[in-house]
């Protein structure tokens, strides 16, 4: 079972970013993305806490060396500042599955910036599994529409979901995939749970800045307030930046870093079922068909 350690936690990482992109779809919809970055990286700031100080008698990582404050918070800046800011605006434009979805091209795009930043090879392989990847993507989000022009009925190929949010998700898949590989390169054998805690105290302080410039505090106090949004923020924060989060780091010190955000990337098949059950969405066919083409252009990316 140790032999496997990586793989579990990658699949445990799914599993997780399931339960926390659905939480927080319905969160930020109720107080707005923005509120709920903040709030939910300091709960996962004193969740690993707690959790450090019972399995390693540190609440906070006084015991990591400057190198790898010096990767880890910069992973933490670009990972949940800049990615789930733009990936948690597109929960609530275009909904978490299709989100999750996007999210896929996080192991191609981790492979490119380990490409440009570590020296690692492509391989042709790895290139075919970025076409099918895409190739899925785009089956569910484009849809052919007659409209019509001039008197005549024409087909034209269409976003079946706003550009901007595909673009946010997009950019939140870029975030991602840098976040992971310069955390990679920041961790080496330093412990998973405590290099989340630095990269969420990064994200916390880059939030913080932020919404100083924004003038959003009124909006974070209100959303302190909304009893039935942070039930949900709890939850997701519980799931996310502390399992999820460190489980994924795990996941990267255990096993070959491809290997990992494949299994990590099966979230859109995961959500499936539970978009259906608890938002009622109606998830035709061609998704499904275009989720899993999707999932396995990743698995072949890796092969």
């Amino acid at each position: 079972m140790e032999n496997y350690l990586g793989e579990i936690a990658g699949l445990l990482t799914a599993v997780f970013w399931t339960v926390t992109s659905l939480a927080f779809e319905s969160a930020g919809k109720k107080v707005g993305s923005l509120s709920v970055n903040l709030i939910r990286l300091v709960m996962a700031f004193f969740f690993i806490g707690i959790y450090s100080w019972i399995a390693r008698g540190f609440f906070f990582p006084t015991d990591a060396t400057l190198y790898q404050w010096k990767w880890l918070a910069l992973s933490g800046l670009i990972g949940f500042v800049i990615g789930d800011l733009l990936l948690f605006q597109a929960f609530v434009v275009i909904g978490a599955r299709i989100s999750m979805l996007m999210m896929a091209l996080a192991p191609p795009f981790a492979a490119l910036i380990g490409w440009l930043i570590l020296g690692e090879v492509l391989s042709p392989m790895s290139w075919l599994g970025m076409a099918v990847t895409m190739c899925g993507i785009v089956i569910v989000i484009l849809k052919r529409e007659k409209i019509e022009e001039n008197g005549t009925i024409v087909k034209k190929i269409k976003s079946g979901y706003p550009v901007a949010g595909i673009l946010l998700a997009l950019g939140g898949a870029m975030g991602q995939a840098a976040g992971l590989v310069i955390s990679k390169k920041g961790m080496g054998e330093y412990d998973a749970f405590s290099a989340s805690q630095i990269r969420v105290l990064a994200g916390v302080v880059g939030f913080t800045i932020l919404f100083f410039f924004m003038k959003r505090w009124g909006k974070v106090w209100e959303a302190l307030k909304h009893r039935a949004a942070m039930k949900r923020i709890t939850l997701g924060s519980f799931f996310g930046p502390f399992l999820g989060v460190s489980f994924s780091l795990i996941a990267v010190q255990h096993t070959q870093a491809g290997v990992a955000a494949t299994l990590m990337a099966i979230s859109p098949v995961l959500i499936i079922m539970p978009a259906i059950i608890l938002f009622n969405e109606k998830v035709n066919w061609k998704e499904i068909l275009g989720a899993v083409i999707t999932v396995a252009g990743v698995a072949m990316f890796f092969l």
